[in-house]
């Protein structure tokens, strides 16, 4: 895993491709590299995962091609030994780069991994940027007057100056938890959405996706189905370990990282638990650990200045971002480094399983006359408002609000007229995903795994964990794996009279964890924002007061307020970046 930067055009030089990959140096501690040439310039950080050597070293050049590349490829030695002619390095970049020089991007089919790279052709002049299927890496790129330059985060490219603030980004932000691709917080920069790869060629610029997966049912058995699941868990995680230096597993108390951990050969598990015992997973885990006989290792976490959690994830993420458990993230990344480099986690399991409440609520199903009355009616920032606004939703609209953070109406009511926008499309990321007809578990899912998944959980693990220069790898992302479920009959996922998802997985795994283990209730790694806000409202108070005399705020709001962690990160992001 690494840190990639590049610059095309009269900017472009040694010495600023060495400076922007110094910003990145968290994502690559062991080594730098730097390749220029007139008018292009690529720099490299490195996380030494794979062939440790110095065969390795990046940028990487193979005739008219160099690459810059951040990721692993699992099938590389397969790769490998359909190319025609010799590879001197053991890792998977020198591979990538030949099957690059031999097939351009017909070869992306072929790559079973998580990757965002760059190449540069020196005969056409002609630059390649490529994001991995599910967005597991980042890639931002930035058109400048007379050229564009790339980076792995945003702060890279702020070396070349600050942009405007996007202010629609904002309103995404409040919307979504954080802001979707392709927009970044600043108007000159954007994300590489997931699964695309964009052509740079004498200004002009060419995105396209090279991967849609398909959202047919196959018709089959429970029984056949879980023969099937297990088969493909069983081939795909231990791909996963792939690697030269250390690797562990993330253990919580829940069931995709305990059946992570089941498919490996003893393991060196990490548990993160709270001194707050009702938040804590530890005693959870330790039974799986103990079931299954992985190498454990635990760490209990003070109850936490939150304060101090704000102000360290600002700069860790470079713009807005809204999920708090992005704080118990960066806290188990930063205890599992100290001894391993590489750590596999169950994320994505939600998603491919339908783990999620929503998934058995009946989206969309809930909307009377008198859910909508009261929508209109009470206050729009208040509790109840939101929940009626929620219920009453239905179509898009409905999935939407089950996605999503604030309501549309919410946020208009929030922001001052410098930043709303009252006719503003805030389904716009959604409704490129939106497929009319579908089944209601399918289409949830199908949004789930295009939207939310690479823009919000996959952007908190890799910021995170990088910042610590650990290398986090969710296997249940494979993308042959995600094929494989789309392809399952959600109703085989979910019980909603139960109001149970994970069906198949949990029969699966039931016989193989420990006794009651699933019958646990599900419980994620956020903060308890709203118990420490009452205990300190001023720090609320405070942060609303500064946002309405910067103009982004027109109103206050109340430690009641159910997303009120969302305008304390926004906050704290103008204090570092405004």
């Amino acid at each position: 895993m690494c840190g990639i930067v590049g610059i095309v055009g009269p900017r472009a030089s040694a010495e600023t491709a060495a400076a922007m990959a110094l910003r990145l140096r968290h994502r690559g501690p062991d080594g730098e590299g730097v390749w220029s040439r007139p008018g292009v310039a690529f720099g490299h950080r490195r996380l030494a995962i794979l062939d440790l050597t110095e065969s390795a070293r990046q940028p990487m050049s193979l005739g008219t091609r160099v690459l810059t590349y951040n990721g692993e490829i699992y099938n590389h030695q397969a790769l490998r030994a359909q190319l025609d002619e010799p590879v001197e390095s053991s890792g998977d970049t020198e591979v990538l780069l030949r099957l690059l020089l031999r097939d351009d991007i017909a070869c992306l089919p072929r790559l079973n991994g998580m990757f965002a790279f760059a190449t540069w052709d020196s005969a056409s002049r002609r630059l390649l940027l490529v994001r991995d299927r599910l967005g597991i890496k980042p890639l931002y790129y930035r058109l400048l007057p007379d050229g564009i330059a790339f980076a792995s985060e945003l702060k890279a490219l702020l070396l070349l100056g600050k942009p405007e603030i996007d202010r629609s980004a904002v309103r995404d932000f409040l919307f979504h938890g954080y802001v979707p691709a392709p927009k970044s917080i600043y108007q000159e920069i954007a994300k590489l959405p997931a699964a695309h790869h964009l052509t740079w060629h004498d200004g002009r610029v060419t995105i396209a996706r090279y991967w849609s997966p398909a959202s047919t049912i196959v018709a089959r058995s429970a029984g056949e189905t879980c023969e099937l699941l297990d088969e493909a868990l069983r081939e795909v995680i231990p791909e996963h370990t792939l690697s030269d230096v250390p690797v562990g597993v993330f253990l919580s108390g829940g069931l995709d990282s305990a059946l992570t951990a089941y498919y490996l050969d003893r393991p060196h598990t990490f548990t993160l638990g709270f001194e707050r015992r009702a938040r804590s997973e530890l005693e959870a885990a330790r039974s799986v650990a103990q079931h299954l006989n992985t190498r454990h290792t635990e760490m209990t976490a003070p109850a936490g200045d939150f304060v101090e959690a704000l102000d360290v994830l600002a700069p860790v993420f470079d713009e807005p971002f809204g999920d708090s458990a992005a704080w118990s993230n960066y806290l188990v990344a930063r205890f599992a480094r100290r001894e391993v480099t590489v750590a596999l986690s169950g994320e994505g399991g939600d998603e491919v399983f339908c783990g999620y409440p929503r998934y058995w609520s009946r989206v969309g199903g809930r909307s009377n006359m008198l859910n909508r009355a009261l929508a209109e009616r009470l206050p729009p920032l208040s509790r109840l408002a939101q929940s009626m606004q929620r219920r009453s939703y239905v179509g898009l609209r409905g999935f939407a609000a089950a996605l999503g953070g604030l309501t549309a109406v919410q946020v208009e009511s929030l922001l001052s007229v410098h930043y709303g926008a009252p006719d503003y499309d805030y389904l716009w990321f959604y409704r490129q995903f939106w497929v009319e007809g579908l089944d209601p578990l399918v289409q949830l899912r199908w949004l789930d795994l295009h939207t939310a998944l690479a823009e919000g959980l996959l952007t908190k693990v890799d910021r995170t964990s990088m910042a610590h220069s650990l290398e986090v790898r969710p296997p249940l992302l494979d993308h042959r794996f995600v094929e494989f479920m789309l392809s399952v009959d959600p109703q085989l996922l979910v019980d909603t009279r139960q109001r149970r998802g994970k069906l198949l997985v949990r029969s699966l795994m039931e016989p193989r964890l420990p006794a009651g283990h699933l019958q646990r209730p599900k419980s994620g790694f956020g903060l308890p924002v709203h118990a420490w806000l009452k205990q300190h409202p001023e720090i609320l108070r405070d942060a609303v007061r500064r946002l309405m005399e910067r103009g982004v705020l027109r109103r206050p709001v109340d430690g009641e307020f159910r997303r009120a962690w969302y305008l304390l990160v926004l906050d704290r992001w103008f204090k570092h970046f405004g």
